[in-house]
């Protein structure tokens, strides 16, 4: 690490404290008041002639960072802050004394001279540190309430200065990255934090006082079928197996209903590989919840009751001003009952598109359709039905709602966990809450049948095919579940930072998560360093020499797909290129690739060499070739050892230094 003039030089001091015997970070401190209490005993203030000549009690007792420090003579005055409040110190010299973690004293050997316990104040404690202090309460002739200290200890050294202290911490990067910083220098940020922390405790009373439980659910599942979004995949190592971390808590909590519980919630954590900016994160807070025996709307009806409470509760003004996405401030009026927008009707209004006509089938025409009526975005091409449905309404509805508002009659396509409706077997009993564009929360009757859920998760899994990465993915385990009896519920979820950041007046999420994710720091390399990086891995394939040449280049470009699409390494470290007329192009793969012929076998043993020593491999086959399905794929592998698989061509990305070890025991090669 890199250390500043400064922050050696306090380096310096605390060892040599601790030469002296001082303990300069001590293992805890007792019967501390918050500095809050302390400031509500002004009634108790001394006169501070009578402090100053001796007549020091110490009637309190408390502990925090010193902020601020100036020597006056034979005064030292220092702002002591802790998290309820600020206080001014008085030290004067000859009236107190200094425990070292072991003893009091009054005098103390540092670095071979003697400190006085006024002198180890002022050049011992510095800005940063954390002290307790002992004291009597007095008045400055300017008014201001301070402690005259009787005794005080080094509980923690700082290394590091704090910012300074009249700008704080302004720059956004080092607010995210160095959040302790920018709650220890600004007042408004910590308040936040503060507020954030009593909104969840509050709704965690309300769900209390209507009978719920909080229960707990995975973060790793075997299946991502919660939500309409893409998952993060990892390994489990000891299965061999791949996870997903949690897109929802949405079945684990479900399938509880199945076991006899009737109200359960659920605060937690999920996660959507999707597109990072300031009103989106990919790792971000939700309560989540299910009630049995309710529909809907009687879900519509407790959210109203709990923002009643939380509102009442925490005293907070029905009137708030929120932002919207394209920065237009207005005021939402939080008063009950809210107003009701119907999904279908309100697209329909908007664009002139009837969604309530288009089933997961019809992706072609739809797509066609929103086209011809004028809206277009990125990756529409590749969405299926529920994507391109719920895109059209983020663009022409969402938007104008300032709300609260409810808005229901959902397509049935865009919920496949949903239950549809009874009156209109084409839409499902869903709704979601808009404040001024934004949508914090999403509730919905529940699909409770077996049957028609295990049919919506196969026209899902239609979509993934098609490459739409937000299409929900089938879950046996939940079905399993629900054929065992699952009583009809509503489900409700509601975004914990977004609806933070709204009340509080944020525009960026990162601003009410105290350590928000953040892109690693990479330092800067060298040109040549640049180059050595691009040259240290190679794409080796090996293709059978003895299959027709039109055969090998379709073994080696669909083996290409597979690399492209399945490595765990980034092959690419630009994706997209502009040409001078900004023209969209896409980047080479930034590794070298060699192509070899070899006989079956030699394949066969390069996959294996490739197994044993833990690098990812990849290969086209015959069954590859003469399967028409997944299930003729699957099935032919599961036939066939590593080493009977019938290799067309195969290829992995190996370190160079490796190349002649792998490349060695095989005959016959040829570039």
């Amino acid at each position: 690490m890199d250390y500043s003039k400064e922050s050696l030089d306090r380096q310096a001091k605390i060892q040599a404290l601790k030469d002296a015997g001082v303990i300069p970070y001590a293992n805890g401190f007792k019967n501390k008041q918050d500095i809050a209490e302390v400031r509500a005993n002004e009634d108790k203030t001394k006169e501070v002639d009578v402090l100053m000549n001796g007549g020091i009690v110490g009637d309190f007792k408390t502990a925090g960072r010193l902020m601020s420090s100036r020597g006056m003579w034979k005064l030292l005055f220092s702002k002591l802050r802790d998290h309820s409040w600020d206080i001014q110190l008085c030290f004067q010299k000859g009236n107190v004394t200094f425990n070292t973690g072991k003893e009091k004293v009054e005098m103390i050997m540092v670095d071979g001279v003697e400190k006085s316990a006024f002198k180890i104040a002022e050049k011992f404690c510095q800005v940063g540190d954390y002290i307790w202090v002992e004291w009597d309460l007095f008045l400055t002739k300017h008014g201001e309430l301070t402690i005259f200290v009787k005794e005080f200890q080094i509980l923690s050294k700082a290394v590091r200065p704090l910012p300074e202290k009249f700008h704080g911490v302004t720059d956004r990067e080092t607010i995210y990255r160095q959040r302790y910083l920018d709650l220890i220098m600004n007042d408004e940020s910590f308040d936040r934090f503060v507020f954030r922390s009593e909104f969840i405790k509050t709704i965690r009373e309300f769900y209390f006082k209507n009978d719920f439980l909080e229960i707990e659910t995975p973060t790793l599942g075997n299946a991502a079928s919660w939500a309409a979004a893409q998952p993060f995949v990892t390994h489990h190592n000891d299965f061999d197996e791949d996870f997903f971390l949690r897109i929802a808590p949405e079945t684990g909590l479900k399938k509880a209903t199945v076991g006899r519980f009737e109200r359960v919630f659920e605060m937690g954590k999920n996660f959507r590989n999707e597109g990072s900016d300031p009103s989106h994160m990919q790792e971000f807070s939700v309560f989540e919840h299910y009630a049995v025996y309710w529909n809907f709307e009687d879900n519509m009806k407790f959210t109203e009751d709990m923002f009643d409470y939380v509102f009442d509760t925490m005293k907070l003004d029905r009137k708030v001003s929120i932002t919207d996405k394209q920065g237009v401030e207005k005021t939402v009026d939080f008063s009950t009952p809210w107003k009701r927008i119907d999904y279908i009707a309100g697209v329909k209004e908007k664009s002139g598109i009837d969604i309530d006509a288009y089933g997961p089938e019809d992706a072609d025409k739809l797509r066609a359709d929103i086209k011809a009526a004028g809206h277009t975005w990125e990756w529409i091409d590749t969405q299926a039905s529920a994507t391109m449905i719920d895109y059209l309404y983020k663009k022409v509805l969402r938007p104008g709602i300032v709300g609260p508002a409810f808005v229901y009659n959902y397509p049935k396509t865009m919920q496949p966990l949903a239950r549809q409706s009874d009156a209109n077997e084409n839409i499902v009993e869903q709704f979601q809450l808009v404040l001024n564009g934004w949508e914090v929360l999403k509730a919905y009757s529940e699909l409770v049948d077996p049957k028609l859920q295990q049919q919506n998760f196969d026209a899902q899994s239609g979509a993934l095919e098609a490459w739409d990465e937000e299409a929900t993915s089938g879950d046996d385990d939940f079905v399993l579940a629900m054929e065992y009896g699952m009583p009809c519920q509503s489900g409700w979820g509601m975004w914990i930072d977004r609806i933070v950041s709204l009340l509080t007046g944020q525009d960026n999420l990162r601003d009410v998560v105290l350590f928000p994710t953040m892109k690693s720091e990479k330092k800067p390399i060298s040109k040549k360093q640049a180059e050595k990086l691009y040259r240290s891995k190679k794409v080796v394939v090996i293709a059978d020499e003895s299959e027709p040449a039109g055969v090998v280049a379709n073994a080696i470009g669909q083996l290409w797909i597979e690399i492209g699409w399945h490595c765990k390494q980034k092959l690419f470290e630009t994706k997209i290129l502009h040409d001078a007329e900004a023209n969209i192009h896409y980047t080479d793969c930034l590794y070298g690739m060699t192509n070899l012929a070899g006989t079956r076998e030699q394949m066969a043993e390069f996959y294996q060499k490739c197994l044993d020593a833990g690098i990812q491999a990849f290969d086209f086959s015959d069954i590859m070739r003469k399967a028409h399905t997944d299930e003729e794929m699957l099935r032919g592998y599961k036939e066939k050892k590593t080493n009977e698989i019938g290799y067309i061509a195969v290829g992995a990305l190996i370190p160079s230094d490796f190349e002649k070890d792998f490349l060695d025991g095989l005959e016959k090669f040829g570039a």
